[in-house]
């Protein structure tokens, strides 16, 4: 067995920098955690350092050997990454679902077009690719537009929770529904609506799929400074296959390297500061 290549201290500093891994970049407010999304272009909510990529909750703490505790609710700084994230939801400035394999992940809005363009639908698939109850909650809420979780699942019909939960997971990670709004009173709920009616540029806006595979790519790239086999395809939920053409896009192109097999280097370093427009890069 081929051993795992090991990440330079180099390219972990990097990495500290780009995903606020460092106490000096703490991610403590809504507008810090959407400027962190936005520079860095997706991340996961609630992920620790055992798993790779960017982190809300990382963030949060503010350094690279954070891991999450057994008992969440009595952990601040678990507690600070769950209120952003609520507020996030909220405010809607960044798009938030549960999207492949169910991660929870946050995507900056230039980024949408992109994972949609890999994980989307269309309208005519429809029958075709999703189950019937999520067919049924899609149909409610393309009439009614936002509805609480007991009512949109009265109203759809499906009203045992396992089958509800999944209809709804099923049509987030399909980039057809997502949390509009978190309420606690007079009881904890979500209000949930079409991705379209937040997003309508975004996911109305066609993208060819190697291009989105690229710049997919090319948003992990920046951030992480070096990926290595099976790190992409681990981040984002894309198959190794696709992970492997993205990256393989940015050599071509001139913006990475590749000094080893499945291990992929940004030509040059980008600042922090810079993320954005490197990322917007075609």
């Amino acid at each position: 067995m081929r051993p795992r290549p090991e990440i330079p201290p180099e390219i972990d500093d990097h990495r500290d920098a780009h995903w606020h891994r460092e106490g000096t970049r703490q991610v403590e407010t809504p507008s810090d955690a959407e400027r962190f999304i936005e520079q860095i272009g997706f991340a996961a909510c609630l992920t620790d350092c055992r798993r790779p990529g960017p982190s809300l909750y990382v963030a949060v703490c503010g350094r690279r050997d954070a891991v999450m505790p057994r008992h969440v609710q009595k952990d601040p700084e678990a507690s600070l990454t769950w209120v952003l994230k609520d507020e996030l939801v909220n405010r809607g400035h960044v798009y938030y679902a549960k999207l492949a394999r169910g991660k929870a992940m946050f995507l900056a809005p230039r980024m949408v077009p992109h994972f949609h363009a890999i994980w989307g639908i269309r309208r005519a698939e429809e029958p075709r690719r999703l189950g019937r109850a999520a067919q049924r909650v899609l149909r409610v809420l393309r009439h009614e537009w936002e509805m609480a979780t007991s009512d949109l699942r009265d109203d759809s019909g499906v009203k045992n929770r396992f089958a509800f939960a999944k209809a709804i997971d099923e049509l987030q990670a399909a980039m057809l529904v997502i949390p509009a709004q978190v309420c606690y009173l007079p009881k904890f709920t979500y209000i949930w609506t079409l991705g379209v009616a937040r997003f309508p540029d975004a996911l109305r806006q066609r993208v060819k799929r190697d291009v989105a595979l690229r710049e997919i790519a090319r948003a992990f790239l920046t951030g992480a400074g070096m990926t290595i086999p099976g790190e992409l395809a681990r981040v984002t939920g894309l198959s190794r296959p696709d992970a492997g053409r993205g990256n393989r896009a940015l050599v071509a192109e001139g913006f990475a390297t590749t000094p080893a097999l499945g291990v992929y280097c940004l030509r040059r370093p980008v600042s922090p500061a810079l993320a954005p427009s490197a990322l917007r890069k075609s």
